[in-house]
Order: C-alpha cells, then structure tokens, then sequence
C-alpha cells in the first residue's frame, strides 16, 4: 500500500516539474523590446538632432466625403 502511495506522489512531482520546465523553456523577447534595444543602441544623440529641426505636426482635420465618394463607398 505504501508502495502505491508513494509511486502515486512521484508520478505527481514528475508531472508538475517538467511542466513547470516545459513554459520556463524557450522564452525569447518579443519583437517590440527587440526594436526598441536596436533604436537605442543606434545612438540617442543623432535621434536629438532630428526632432529639433522637425516641424510640429499639422491639426488633423476631418474632411466630408464627396458625393463621389460616398457612391464609391457603397459599391466596394
């Protein structure tokens, strides 16, 4: 009985280790950490001089369809 008992425990613990060792296995970064690693690497100094000389974005502004527009719309 004893016997049973304890190949019963081992079964469970071997289980819940490889599972355990199975979803800590493979893990890699993902690929916006990758990107933003590549950008900073590149240099912070060069990307501080481009943002001085941009202009600041334009107001978005909402545009009306047209007639034609919209009888396009509808027919796609």
């Amino acid at each position: 009985m004893a016997n049973l008992v304890n190949e019963l425990v081992s079964g469970v613990i071997d289980s819940v280790l490889k599972e355990i060792l199975k979803k800590t296995a493979g893990r890699t970064t993902t690929k916006r950490k990758r990107r933003k690693a590549a950008s900073a690497a590149t240099g912070r100094t060069t990307r501080k001089a481009a943002s001085v000389s941009r202009k600041p974005a334009r107001k978005q502004v909402s545009r009306r369809r047209t007639a034609a527009g919209r009888s396009k719309q509808r027919r796609a």
